[in-house]
């Protein structure tokens, strides 16, 4: 009995997706001479190994979420046979980085190989025939220059050499001029002869080595036109018949899942989920008879042009002429290496061996189909807890693979080539609370919905819904991963009979909360309030249960007597119950506080003043403060002075520069005697001031220093807790 049956035929193959083909015949007997095209068998040779073809079938294929697929191939083979595959380029770079091949019998994988890559140019310069993908029957004869031939023409065969083709123009009956291609021929007698290129000329390349060559040609010009097609081969040998196993990774579809919700009519039921995943088989191949998994995850991958060939520029180094090598012989060294000596040369260590044939078939390797090991522990275990669960995972076996989950049919698939189904991977009951949902972001209608808590072993993975009620339609939506255990809140219609009436009050000046003051800082705690009200109608006869989505911002807390039910990282999720033909409402506060400090040293009379004014400091503190103020009313004084003793200081200086310049321009005057006298008096009264000057700053200086001290003692000690 099949699991499922193939329900959508309309898939267009747009590329050929990895299949097992069979190889292409061999070329049928080439005559005496005849070279065989590349990539194209020849004739079996007497004596030869029997080769032949084998098809190995799918045997199991694993879906990822990622758009890559693991396939694993199973069949049998007897004595040296190959298999052929067919990719694209862009899968043969995924195969060439995951393809596993074991001979589980008496034989071995003998060599894999796949059609080269090259750019057909690069192939073209290979071949003694200068020629280029785009040719002409004139440029053909013309690379043929000088090998023998055999012309057929209407006079009859003539067999020489070529030597020229070239194109005249000449006169024929009313025309004055006609372009002509004419071949010219040296014969065996040593005469030149010329044939007109026309249709009716026949030329027969003699020689055997460029009528290979020109094989070659046509198979590169004709190859181009399957640039797309790589063709692998895996060879194997060994005695008897037996088993050869193959896996890789390519790309395929991306699987997609969708699940109906059917909500119960009768009270106490629980809700039926179904769940569905759509897979698409554009392999090219039939899948028949394989095991199927799903894995609701992306491990990494990606894609590296491994097949292409890679060519790597190498410098060119000329050969040194002029340089003579004469033999050089090397001085033994005075004594042997200590840490050689010490330590004897160790053999790397040898890979562990592959595991045998027989291993394999007892236990598995790797990715080995499920026929070839046997069933593991937790694989009975997960037998026993879906027997023990009613429908849930009825003809699905789910395990955790990491960050991935795995859903695998316990039953085979055939899925046809080109075509798509629908694969059950979960039908449980499960508990779901019937909602109605509003969001603050989305002030429309409510939407209907459900409190789903995923209650199956299995993790949904995301997808489409559609919900049934009352054996109707009514509503779908999208739903992401769910984890078992796990709470959603899935919408799917909008709900006509409740109206939500959503009310700010705009947010409250600024309060000051409270004020702390401690070790010369002083911190005020501010706070913005926001009231919502949301007034919800139920103009149905049913009562309803409503989810109010409140924006969860950051910065603001809840401050209301009524909690959430549920808070996401974006939202508050309130409960208010509706009774039928009422009304309801709810109020959510919330509070923002915001934090500022300042250096009591730095307070001054108008922020004291509103400090007052807003009742957050007691007489006690005001007073402290007022202290502190008086205090650097008296620091700011001395410095005033201190000032006002430097700034005269400065003046006497340059007063005393003045003089001593006019003491310079007086020597030689009539006036010099009392002028100097003059002078020198002014400059000691000066030098005395300054001596007076020196010692007022300092005493200044000290009363500052005395008085900094007691402003930092006073601050200090200062402290104030006034919070609310």
């Amino acid at each position: 009995m099949r699991l499922l049956l193939p329900v959508t035929c309309g898939v267009v193959l747009l590329a050929q997706i990895p299949g097992f083909a069979r190889q292409a015949p061999p070329a049928p007997q080439q005559s005496s001479g005849a070279v065989a095209a590349p990539g194209v068998a020849g004739p079996a040779q007497t004596g030869a190994p029997d080769t032949t073809t084998a098809r190995l079938p799918i045997k199991r294929v694993v879906l990822y979420k990622n758009g890559v697929g693991f396939f694993e191939h199973l069949g049998r083979v007897r004595g040296t046979e190959q298999v052929a595959i067919d990719f694209t380029s862009s899968q043969l770079n995924d195969v060439l980085m995951s393809l596993t091949t074991v001979d589980l019998g008496n034989g071995k994988v003998t060599g894999i190989s796949f059609n080269t890559d090259d750019p057909a140019n690069r192939k073209l310069g290979a071949l003694s025939l200068p020629l280029g993908e785009d040719t002409t029957l004139l440029a053909v004869l013309s690379a043929l220059r000088g090998a023998r031939v055999e012309v057929q023409s209407a006079t009859g065969a003539v067999i020489g050499r070529i030597l020229s083709v070239e194109r005249r123009t000449r006169s024929e009956g009313d025309k004055t001029s006609v372009d002509a291609r004419e071949l010219a021929l040296v014969t065996d007698g040593g005469d030149i002869k010329t044939f007109d290129v026309t249709s009716r000329l026949s030329v027969r390349v003699l020689e055997a080595d460029l009528r290979g060559d020109l094989r070659r040609y046509l198979d590169i010009v004709s190859s181009t036109r399957q640039k797309d097609l790589r063709r692998m081969s895996i060879a194997t040998s060994g005695a008897g018949e037996r088993q050869l196993y193959v896996s890789y990774i390519s790309e395929v579809p991306i699987w997609k899942s969708t699940y109906r919700l059917v909500l119960p009519s009768k009270a106490g039921d629980k809700p039926l989920l179904q769940g569905w995943a759509v897979v698409d088989n554009t392999i090219g191949e039939d899948w028949t008879n394989v095991e199927l998994s799903l894995v609701a995850g992306s491990p990494q991958s990606f894609i590296q042009p491994i097949s292409q060939p890679l060519y790597g520029r190498r410098p060119v180094i000329p050969i040194a002429s002029a340089a003579q090598l004469s033999p050089q012989t090397h001085d033994a060294g005075l004594e042997p290496d200590q840490r050689t000596a010490a330590a004897p040369m160790m053999a790397p260590p040898s890979p562990p061996p592959p595991p045998s044939p027989r291993a394999m078939r007892a236990g598995g390797v790797g990715g080995a189909p499920a026929e070839m090991a046997a069933k593991s522990s937790a694989d009975s275990a997960m037998d026993v807890l879906y027997a023990n669960a009613g429908e849930v995972g009825d003809g699905v076996r789910g395990r955790d693979l990491g960050d991935l989950f795995e859903y695998k049919l316990k039953e085979l698939v055939t899925i046809r080539k080109n075509q798509s189904a629908l694969v059950p991977i979960v039908s449980a009951p499960i508990d779901a609370e019937r909602v109605s949902v509003w969001s603050a972001s989305t002030p429309q209608r409510p939407r209907s919905a459900v409190w789903l808590t995923n209650t199956t072993p299995f993790t949904l993975d995301g997808g489409s819904f559609s919900v049934l009620e009352a054996a109707t339609f009514t509503g779908e939506g999208l739903v992401e991963a769910i984890k078992p255990g796990e709470k959603r809140l899935l919408s799917y219609a909008a709900d006509l009979a409740l109206l939500v009436d959503a009310k700010q009050d705009s947010v409250g000046p600024e309060r000051v909360s409270s004020v702390r003051i401690a070790r010369g800082v002083m911190i005020f705690q501010r706070e913005y309030r926001d009231k919502r009200t949301y007034a919800v109608r139920n103009e149905d006869a049913k009562a309803r249960m409503l989810v109010i989505e409140h924006p969860n911002r950051s910065g603001w807390k809840l401050v209301s007597a009524v909690k959430p039910d549920e808070t996401a990282p974006s939202v508050y999720r309130f409960r208010v119950p509706v009774a039928a033909k009422s009304s309801a409402t709810l109020l959510v506060e919330e509070v923002r506080p915001v934090e500022s400090s300042y250096q009591v040293s730095s307070v001054t009379h108008d922020q004291i003043a509103v400090f007052v004014s807003q009742r957050t400091l007691t007489p006690e503190i005001e007073q402290a403060l007022r202290a502190v103020i008086a205090k650097k009313g008296e620091i700011a004084s001395v410095t005033t002075d201190v000032n006002a003793r430097n700034d005269e200081t400065t003046q006497v200086f340059k007063d005393q520069e003045r003089l001593r310049e006019n003491l310079k321009a007086l020597k030689g005057s009539a006036e010099e005697k009392n002028l100097v006298t003059r002078y020198t008096r002014q400059l000691d009264e000066q030098e005395t001031r300054l001596d007076a000057i020196k010692r007022e700053i300092a005493d200044l200086e000290a009363k500052r220093r005395k008085l900094q001290g007691e402003l930092d003692a006073m601050v200090q000690a200062l402290s104030f807790d006034g919070r609310q």
